[in-house]
C-alpha cells in the first residue's frame, strides 16, 4: 500500500514559506533545470551559482547556463556567481576534467556564504548521480551541503522511473525534498501520480515555453503555483 502524499494545497499567505536557499536537481540532463533555476532566481530575488559548468567555448557555441539564467531572469550580473569550475567538454564532470587535465576538488564545492535576506539557487550539472570525479557522485557532494533540493522533473510519458529513483536516492542519503517541479507538456496523470507516489509536494508546473524572457517568467511564476510556496517572499524586486 502506497502511503499518502503530503498536502498539495499551497499554504495560505500566513503560512511559513518554504527555505530560499536551495538546490534544483534534475532526473537527468536537458530536463528544464536552467529554467526553473531562472524562475526561481526571478521570484525570490535570488542569487545562482552553477558550482560544475560543462560545454563552455571554444567547445561549445551555446551559452552557459549563468548566461542564460541571467538573461531569462534579467537578474544583475551581481546575482550571479563564478563557477567553482568551468570545463569545455559538454559531458560528464569527470570525463570533462579528465581530457582538460583539471582536478574537480571537493573542498572547492561548497555553497557561497550566506547573506543576509539573500536566497541563493545552486543548479546541478546534469542528473544526482553524474560523477564529479571516478570517486564521488554528484549526489554525495549534495549531502554534505545540508540544503533542500527542489526535483525538476518531465513532466510527459517515461517520467515517472526516473522520478521516484531520484526521490529514492535521495532520501536515502537523508537530503530533504521540498518537491518537485514537472516541465514541458504533460501527461495529466503525472502531476497526481507523481506527487502521491514519490511522497512529496507539486510546487508546479512549467509548460513548454518559446521565446523566454523575464516578463514571461515572471507569469509564469504566478501561473505554474510556484509563487504560492513561498508567499512570503513572491517576486521580490533583486537589490
Amino acid at each position: 500500500m502506497v502511503p499518502p502524499a503530503p498536502s498539495q494545497s499551497p499554504p495560505d499567505a500566513a503560512a511559513t514559506a518554504l527555505p530560499r536557499r536551495l538546490v534544483v536537481a534534475g532526473t537527468d540532463t536537458g530536463v528544464g533545470k536552467t529554467v526553473v533555476s531562472a524562475l526561481l532566481v526571478l521570484g525570490l530575488a535570488a542569487r545562482y551559482w552553477k558550482p560544475i559548468q560543462a560545454g563552455l567555448p571554444p567547445l561549445s557555441s551555446e551559452p552557459s547556463d549563468s548566461q542564460r539564467v541571467q538573461t531569462l531572469s534579467g537578474c544583475p550580473g551581481s546575482a550571479i556567481l563564478p563557477e567553482a569550475y568551468g570545463l569545455q567538454h559538454p559531458a560528464s564532470p569527470h570525463w570533462a576534467a579528465e581530457q582538460e587535465g583539471i582536478v574537480l576538488e571537493r573542498q572547492h564545492l561548497w555553497p557561497p556564504e550566506e547573506e543576509e535576506h539573500k536566497a541563493l539557487v545552486v543548479e546541478l550539472a546534469g542528473g544526482l548521480m553524474v560523477p564529479v570525479t571516478p570517486h564521488l557522485l554528484q549526489i554525495d557532494v549534495m549531502g554534505e551541503w545540508a540544503l533542500p533540493v527542489v526535483l525538476v522533473t518531465r513532466a510527459g510519458l517515461g517520467t515517472i522511473n526516473h522520478t521516484l529513483l531520484s526521490l529514492e536516492a535521495l532520501r536515502r542519503r537523508r537530503i530533504p525534498v521540498l518537491g518537485l517541479v514537472l516541465n514541458g507538456d504533460g501527461f495529466a496523470d503525472n502531476a497526481t501520480v507523481l506527487p502521491r507516489l514519490g511522497r512529496t509536494r507539486l510546487l508546479g508546473h512549467v509548460p513548454r515555453l518559446h521565446d523566454v524572457n523575464p516578463e514571461m517568467l515572471a507569469q509564469v511564476w504566478r501561473s505554474s503555483g510556484m509563487a504560492s510556496w513561498w508567499p512570503a517572499t513572491a517576486s521580490p524586486p533583486h537589490g
